[in-house]
């Protein structure tokens, strides 16, 4: 087929699913390593079902992981439109083609009479297979069905032979004629289904190898169909194996719904949420919530809504799309190389790998032909790789994109300030970490919140002995010099006058500053913070023993 050619094709109803972006990259890497070009094309035309803003939305997702593409909406090419509504004419011309050519004719059944015919096929225990009428309707009668208000549909007349594809990676595979019914290819609507649409998309952009899903194989053999009927040629077809949750169930963007859903369904139980609660939370008093809580919608909570649930049951949203887990603090470089070895081998022990690492070592032959497992607690430990392996500048971008991809506050920081937290953060797993970690040194010193359990454990036990520690180092905290040098000087010396060890003054020292327990390494959190804001803290935390 000369140069090899292929695509990416998106629908722009919501974000870039992780599994997704795994296809995205192995047609990406496909085409980079035989020398190709990489196709994005938008397949908007269920227009029902597109949300404003998520085109953009999906190519920066690809964008920000390395995949670059050669032709698309957004730059062009040779072989445009690369939106599908903007393709309608094409598509027209090969409906008209079949049906000129007698290997499509209208249909106008209603859905009621469609339902009939399947269930008189249920309760014959038989696949329910269109009964294509002996004599395809006249023009005349299809005006008629029009004027009556029918719904008048284009469906493909398939031939009655069993059709078999080489895939890649699976190998020969046969489908039965009992399989292959006279499927719909022109909606109601005027507008295409998927399988005509790839179909005329794929030959005009003149697709040599089409790398998908393998939840798509059954698609395969109508478009290999429709390839012949229009006289298209055949491109290469090699479906990738699914990515599935560690549990074996499909990764599913329904996830988030679920985990949210018994959390919510816990604290009912247990009555510590109402009705009346929930209402509240979501700022809605309706029955879309009773809908989803049975489990008989999801969609009748957006976004939004299933985020301020789990913020007020305090329970974490799994990750599903590409941008979740740039909210979340993961580098492109960590997330592109992991889904990369979900069903697919370097063909060695190698794990960790830059793009032009994996593009040298692609290869179909080495794609699995199972499901692959996504390992959460894997990723974590990848992403922690990565960034204690990348230059701080590196860091820095990566940190940056972070701040503005979730809001936030530490965004505001300079360059010098981010810089020191994220070395005084080594070993973090996620740019969230170190929000979660060192967050709070930068709020106002009256935002600072403490945690009742550090409070006893670190301030209040042995008589208050931690409390007694900080009215002590306030009278003699006041250094001229505050630097990490100078500080650790300073406490190492207090703890010898005192005979106690560094911890038992640092932990003090931390809940009165951070309000808990954890933070940077005493020295970094000091430093940070600055002379003025720990003095003041401190005074705060021992005003406030005072006020108890």
């Amino acid at each position: 087929m000369g140069t090899v050619r292929v695509r990416f094709a998106p629908s722009p109803t919501g974000h870039l699913h992780v599994g997704g972006a795994r296809t995205a990259l192995f047609n990406w890497l496909l085409c980079r390593k035989l020398g190709g070009q990489f196709i994005l094309r938008i397949e908007d035309t269920d227009v029902s079902r597109n949300i404003a803003g998520v085109e953009e939305k999906l190519l920066d997702s690809l964008g920000w992981l390395g995949i670059q593409w050669d032709e698309g909406p957004d730059i062009g090419g040779d072989c445009g439109p690369y939106r599908q509504s903007e393709r309608r004419d094409r598509y027209e011309d090969a409906a008209n083609t079949l049906l000129s050519s007698g290997n499509a004719y209208y249909a106008f059944d209603t859905t009621e009479e469609l339902d009939l015919l399947r269930r008189k096929a249920a309760a014959a225990k038989t696949t329910f297979r269109y009964p294509r009428p002996e004599h395809p309707p006249t023009l005349a009668e299809v005006d008629r069905a029009r004027a009556e208000g029918r719904p008048v549909v284009v469906r493909f007349k398939a031939p009655d032979k069993a059709v078999t594809i080489r895939d890649e990676i699976l190998g020969e595979i046969s489908f039965p004629s009992e399989q292959l019914d006279d499927f719909v290819i022109v909606k109601s609507s005027g507008w295409p289904t998927y399988h005509l649409a790839v179909v005329v998309d794929d030959a005009d952009m003149e697709i040599s190898h089409v790398l998908r899903a393998q939840e798509h194989l059954m698609n395969t053999p109508r478009h290999v169909l429709l390839q012949n009927a229009l006289s298209y040629p055949v491109p290469k077809f090699a479906h990738v194996p699914l990515v599935l949750n560690i549990n074996g169930s499909k990764m599913s963007k329904r996830d988030r719904h679920k985990v949210v859903r018994k959390a919510v369904r816990s604290l009912m139980e247990q009555k510590r949420w109402t009705r009346q609660d929930i209402a509240s939370i979501l700022s809605r008093d309706d029955d879309a919530f009773e809908r989803w809580f049975e489990k008989k919608a999801d969609i009748e909570l957006d976004k939004t809504q299933l985020l301020k649930l789990a913020d007020a049951a305090h329970v974490t949203i799994p990750e599903i799309d590409v941008h979740d887990f740039r909210v979340s603090g993961y580098l492109p470089e960590a997330l592109v190389n992991f889904i990369a070895l979900i069903g697919w081998s370097p063909g060695d022990d190698r794990e960790k790998m830059t793009l032009e690492e994996m593009t040298e070592a692609f290869s179909l032959d080495r794609i699995s032909k199972t499901a692959g497992r996504f390992d959460r607690e894997k990723l974590l430990a990848m992403n922690t790789d990565w960034s204690q392996g990348l230059p701080p500048d590196r860091l820095l971008l990566g940190f940056r994109d972070f701040t503005r991809a979730s809001g936030s506050t530490l965004g505001s920081l300079d360059d010098e300030t981010a810089l020191h937290l994220l070395e005084a953060c080594r070993g973090f797993r996620t740019f969230m970490d170190v929000e979660e970690k060192a967050g709070v040194l930068f709020v106002a010193d009256d935002q600072v919140q403490y945690d009742p359990g550090a409070v006893r454990k670190v301030l209040e036990k042995g008589e208050g002995r931690g409390y007694e520690i900080l009215q002590e180092l306030l009278s003699e905290l006041d250094l001229d010099e505050w630097s990490a040098d100078s500080l650790q000087e300073f406490l190492g010396d207090y703890c010898k006058k005192i005979g106690l060890k560094l911890k038992d003054v640092a932990q003090p020292v931390r809940v009165a500053v951070a309000g808990r327990a954890v933070s940077p390494a005493i020295f970094d959190t000091l430093v940070i913070l600055g002379k003025d804001k720990t003095m003041n803290r401190i005074r705060r935390c021992l005003a406030r023993k005072d006020a108890s």
